[in-house]
């Protein structure tokens, strides 16, 4: 599918019309909620080509559905991409990468410090097929490359990182993967469409839990995988069959939300960059995790692949899970819960959000401590937020 009608348009503009060009159902000015599940065909010759993917239309919305249909045309614009299939969740998402395209016998190069729910897919389920996972120190990129180099059929990289906020490498890594002849895929859910675009680096595929800054609501749960088509149809294949299917309420849903998805990143850029610069001057905070900081390791990597440095960034306080005990409870503008990418400020430690499946040795393993608390920075008015986390460092 072409993209050249939408060269030189900003990304706030095809957030809000890319999929939506054409007049909806009574000439409705927004997307319709389509929430039949069958599609009537009078004629059999049509309903055919329909059915065999020869002429455009739906047969069952297990396979397609209209609403989900813009949502997915949408998403594909705004990452520049040749196809892309949506799933219930960003873990069905990636999950049918994984499942789809490997083999027994094959290799997967990943990082260490990928979402909790990813780590344990490698760790757990890859394995019981016979699918060898190489789980590299996400901050050794020399150990990543020559790992990829030393055979690779599928390369998996997440950045920034959840939760500690680490940056890769992805020209170089893509290159190595590349020259190993592996699939590179790469989940972009932390940066969004908006700071990153994986593809235009020369990534096969870029992954997304929509459930979270795509929305950015936090009321609808989705995933989304954009890139080559040859690999999107595969995997739309394999989700064709085993059901994870987007619904249309929360295409809806997401939709909706894509279309301030430019506005919200860049006010969350901005809110997160000015708390990571209060924090990382605290007296009670033992080390900030943020790429926008000049301080951070990856800085300049980070600089030179994102077009911003994301509305996510975690810190650890001085006195350990003691000290997360006493902090959360007096903030006065976040929710305490497992979530990220909505308008509101969200906070928690990853031992109860994005790791809880693994124990603390493990936790430990992957570099994230217990006194760690990942914080997705909101849209409130920033004087508030930093105000509401002094006053509540102060209290430990």
């Amino acid at each position: 599918m072409t993209n050249q009608k939408w060269d030189g348009i900003s990304k706030s503009t095809k957030a809000v019309w890319a999929g939506e060009e054409e007049t909806f159902f009574e000439g409705a000015a927004q997307v319709p909620i389509i929430n039949s599940v069958s599609y009537n065909h009078d004629d059999v010759d049509e309903w055919l080509e329909v059915a065999l993917g020869k002429r455009e239309g739906h047969i069952y919305s297990r396979n397609t559905n209209p609403t989900v249909k813009v949502f997915e045309e949408k998403m594909r614009v705004l990452e520049d991409a040749e196809a892309a299939t949506s799933f219930s969740t960003g873990m069905a998402a990636i999950s049918n990468i994984l499942f789809t395209l490997l083999s027994p016998g094959q290799r997967v190069v990943s990082v260490k410090d990928t979402y909790g729910g990813t780590s344990i897919v490698f760790m757990e389920h890859l394995p019981r097929f016979d699918i060898n996972v190489t789980m590299c120190e996400t901050h050794d990129q020399d150990a990543i490359e020559a790992e990829t180099l030393n055979g690779c059929d599928l390369l998996y990289l997440e950045t920034p990182t959840n939760p500690t906020m680490k940056v890769l490498d992805l020209k170089r890594l893509i290159a190595a993967g590349k020259k190993a002849g592996a699939i590179i895929v790469v989940d972009n859910t932390f940066a969004t469409p908006i700071n990153q675009n994986p593809l235009a680096l020369g990534a096969d595929l870029v992954v997304h839990s929509a459930t979270k800054f795509i929305g950015g609501h936090s009321d609808a749960l989705g995933g989304i995988v954009c890139g080559r088509e040859d690999l999107v149809n595969k995997i739309y294949g394999f989700r064709e069959i085993n059901g994870a299917t987007l619904d249309a309420n929360s295409a809806y849903l997401l939709l909706r939300g894509l279309k301030t998805l430019k506005l919200r990143i860049e006010c969350q850029n901005s809110n997160a960059m000015a708390l990571a610069q209060f924090l990382e001057t605290h007296e009670k905070v033992d080390k900030v995790f943020y790429p926008g900081l000049k301080s951070d390791p990856a800085h300049d990597i980070a600089k030179a692949q994102m077009s911003g440095f994301g509305g996510m960034l975690s810190f650890s306080l001085k006195g350990g899970f003691d000290a997360v005990r006493h902090f959360l409870p007096q903030i006065r503008f976040a929710h305490r819960a497992a979530h990220l990418g909505g308008v509101e400020t969200i906070v928690g430690p990853p031992r109860t959000t994005s790791h809880v499946e693994l124990t603390e040795i493990q936790r430990q393993e992957l570099g994230i401590p217990e006194s760690l608390i990942r914080c997705s920075v909101g849209i409130e008015g920033i004087e508030d937020i930093i105000a509401d986390f002094d006053q509540a460092l102060a209290d430990i």
